[in-house]
């Protein structure tokens, strides 16, 4: 009897960690899935400022800190621009210095905890870049979409797409070149952005569902006269340019895309998501699996995209991308090298693809859209 009982407890014991290690895992599918802009992006360490000086600032010294290129630097209240790590600079040896650019937003004080962003710009394009635009809806199946207008005196419309953890903040990086190209541009906010609709289900689908948005912006350009289509997508935006050349019934009217960090299989960017929630490394794939049941996404090989693009596109990845796996672009780009141009960009997170060289992202960017014009 008292070995019957043993074993009793001991399925119950089983049963009852089995089932908290599931809803663990349903959990944190779901805090991956759920939007957070505003937030350090994932995986992203906070830093603490040391000093602020004419020009410099310095912060924790860390692999972060010390990457190459230009960053915004972001706090609780406040915003700035840094440059290049500094290393004449005198400084202890667990700092770093880097030059400060500008304060854009609040201040920068001693013991605040800040982390790096792409995002080098807060505001709208006038109040940020001083460039003429026009504040749009773009009427989408869930209501209307908020989008930037900066019109331009070519045929050729440039539609931007943010992607994880950002917002339509982020393509402001490349306006004032775009502008100065003289293209139309309309950069867009999608289902879960602040002043869009909500998604039905409060999830961020990865492109899955949100590529119908970028759909409703086309259908908008060409309704406005765009003869021609450029689209321009970051992460998950990129997965949604993917989505909408591959299935949107206005797919002729694209007719090129830039695609930075795409997420290509989703169940790699699933489990770097749930890992930068701390998810202990044994849940990540209870997280994977509840995420894929709470979006409804059933793909064998985890891929997002049915084939390569079959139109001329430009890819900007590179092997520091932890949260899109730098392979899956290398793979896409060898299935059409006869269209499809991979820049690799190193040392460089998830969605910085511009801000480890600024310079040469734009000149291959340039040399990519001279034939739209």
């Amino acid at each position: 009897m008292r070995t019957v009982q043993a074993a009793a407890a001991a399925v119950t014991a089983l049963t009852a960690a089995g089932v908290a290690a599931v809803a663990a895992g349903r959990i944190a599918g779901g805090a991956a899935l759920r939007p957070s802009a505003g937030r350090p992006p994932a995986g992203e360490p906070r830093l603490t400022v040391h000093g602020v000086a004419a020009g410099t600032v310095t912060l924790t010294r860390s692999l972060a800190s010390q990457r190459p290129g230009t960053y915004g630097l972001a706090g609780e209240g406040s915003h700035a621009v840094v440059g290049p790590v500094l290393h004449s600079v005198p400084h202890p040896a667990d700092t770093v210095v880097r030059r400060l650019e500008r304060v854009t937003h609040g201040a920068l004080e001693p013991g605040d905890k800040v982390w790096l962003t792409p995002n080098l710009h807060v505001g709208d394009p006038a109040g940020a870049l001083g460039l003429d635009h026009a504040d749009v809806d773009v009427p989408g199946e869930l209501g209307p979409l908020p989008a930037w207008f900066l019109p331009g005196v070519r045929d050729t419309w440039v539609i931007t797409v943010h992607g994880l953890g950002t917002t339509r903040e982020h393509p402001l990086n490349l306006l004032p070149l775009l502008h100065g190209l003289r293209f139309p541009v309309l950069d867009l906010a999608h289902r879960g952005d602040p002043g869009a609709p909500r998604s039905p289900d409060g999830l961020h689908h990865l492109g899955e569902t949100e590529w119908r948005d970028l759909d409703a912006a086309i259908r908008y350009a060409v309704r406005y006269g765009a003869r021609r289509i450029v689209v321009h997508g970051w992460s998950t935006g990129a997965t949604m340019a993917l989505r909408a050349a591959a299935h949107s019934p206005v797919r002729d009217r694209i007719n090129g895309l830039v695609l930075d960090s795409p997420v290509l299989h989703w169940e790699s960017t699933l489990r770097a998501l749930a890992a930068a929630h701390r998810t202990p490394a044994a849940l990540l794939p209870l997280a994977v699996r509840a995420a894929q049941g709470r979006t409804g996404r059933v793909s064998r090989h985890g891929d997002d995209t049915t084939g390569p693009p079959n139109i001329p596109t430009l890819i900007f990845h590179g092997p520091d991308d932890r949260l899109a796996p730098w392979t899956h672009s290398r793979l896409l780009a060898a299935r059409r090298p006869d269209l499809i141009r991979l820049h690799t960009v190193r040392h460089a997170p998830h969605n910085a693809m511009w801000n480890a060289d600024p310079a040469a992202y734009e000149e291959a960017l340039r040399r990519f859209l001279t034939p739209f014009m």
